[in-house]
């Protein structure tokens, strides 16, 4: 036993050290995404400051640095809803309205200052910690849905790092807790002897999260790339104005349409790889509403597969020429639009069923016939 409980005050201690550094790190290093980044920087020092718990007891000796400790684990889903907005908006700023976030924290700071850490008192934020934290976890998912659907709608390069990052947090974060309702439910049962073996499995959990945390620091400093969060998907856009519907399927749609791929097949706009529906919508001189509701809801594709497609017919036209057959896959995904071998393979097999390789050289071979 006094061999487990070293081990877990030993985790402990790395674990609150490489947060510390981690949240230095995000506090100190250039960046665009400053807010972001300080948000989440706040997110670990508050964990820190909870998991201090897995290697000392001291803190239970000076009761208003205990009664925050308690306390604090009730800002760490708020702060990471603030940080997934930050990481996800580029134009999203704090107001005074977030201050609501940080109630359930100075209420139960003020309920265990006056009742003690009664036994109904802990009962109940420990009813209202899990009920937060559903509430919290739900909004995550649902922020990371509108920006998927915002980033398809929007923009012809959709950069999944974002999304893909806050999902991997959110996902530990339940594993993480369902531990932790677990360890719950072991110290009110008659299986008390394994807490100790949960306590070491939630440390080796944590560290290895936290191990995860500073691999993304040190590989993707630059992670976020958000979108604007005055951005509204398409479908809502169309609710709003069912009655008024800011395309008729009437002429002067079909005007649209015919100036739209009239435009993409004569100036090839699709070739810049940072090309938005806002700046297709400038060169077109027509509005994003007009352009995005053409787009996603007349032709049914989101605007990042409409000039994918474009991008794919183009690479097409490069890897089926004899004459270009020296130049590399590598050259052609950056000639025609893409910023990303993955993205261009990913476009390209499922369109084609097959890599660019496969299709040069099965195009290739029948030419040569």
């Amino acid at each position: 036993m006094e061999n487990k409980i070293e081990f877990i005050r030993i985790i402990g201690e790395i674990v609150v050290f490489i947060m510390i550094l981690l949240s230095v790190f995000l506090f100190t290093v250039k960046t665009k995404n400053k807010l972001a980044n300080r948000l989440f920087g706040i997110y670990l020092l508050v964990i820190a400051f909870d998991l201090i718990g897995l290697f000392t007891n001291k803190t239970v000796d000076y009761p208003n640095i205990h009664i925050l400790k308690v306390s604090s684990s009730l800002l760490q889903l708020p702060l990471f809803y603030l940080y997934v907005l930050a990481a996800c908006y580029t134009n999203f700023k704090l107001k005074k309205t977030h201050l609501i976030h940080g109630l359930l924290f100075l209420l139960f700071a003020f309920i265990f200052k006056i009742t003690a850490f009664s036994d109904q008192s802990v009962l109940f934020y420990e009813v209202i910690g899990e009920l937060q934290f559903l509430t919290y976890i739900i909004a995550v998912f649902l922020v990371l849905k509108k920006y998927k659907t915002l980033y398809l709608e929007n923009y012809s390069n959709a950069n999944y790092a974002i999304y893909k990052w806050i999902f991997q947090i959110t996902v530990f974060a339940c594993i993480a807790h369902s531990f932790v309702l677990i360890r719950w439910y072991l110290s009110n049962s008659i299986y008390q002897q394994y807490i100790l073996d949960i306590n070491t499995l939630i440390g080796v959990c944590v560290l290895l999260i936290t191990i995860f945390f500073v691999l993304k620091a040190l590989y993707q400093p630059d992670l976020f790339t958000g979108v604007n969060m005055h951005l509204k998907p398409v479908n809502s856009i169309i609710e709003k104005n069912r009655t008024k519907t800011i395309i008729q399927k009437s002429t002067s749609e079909n005007q649209y349409l015919k100036k739209l791929t009239s435009f993409m097949d004569i100036e090839k706009p699709y070739l810049d790889f940072e090309l938005t529906l806002q700046k297709l919508a400038s060169q077109l001189n027509i509005s994003e509403k007009e352009l995005s509701i053409l787009i996603n809801h007349h032709l049914g594709k989101h605007f990042f597969d409409f000039i994918n497609e474009y991008r794919i017919n183009e690479a097409k036209i490069i890897l089926e020429d004899p004459d270009k057959e020296d130049i590399t896959i590598l050259e052609i995904l950056y000639q025609v639009g893409f910023n990303s071998k993955s993205s261009f393979y990913t476009a390209f097999k499922k369109t084609e069923n097959q890599t660019p390789t496969q299709y040069r050289k099965e195009a290739l071979s029948l030419k040569s016939k």
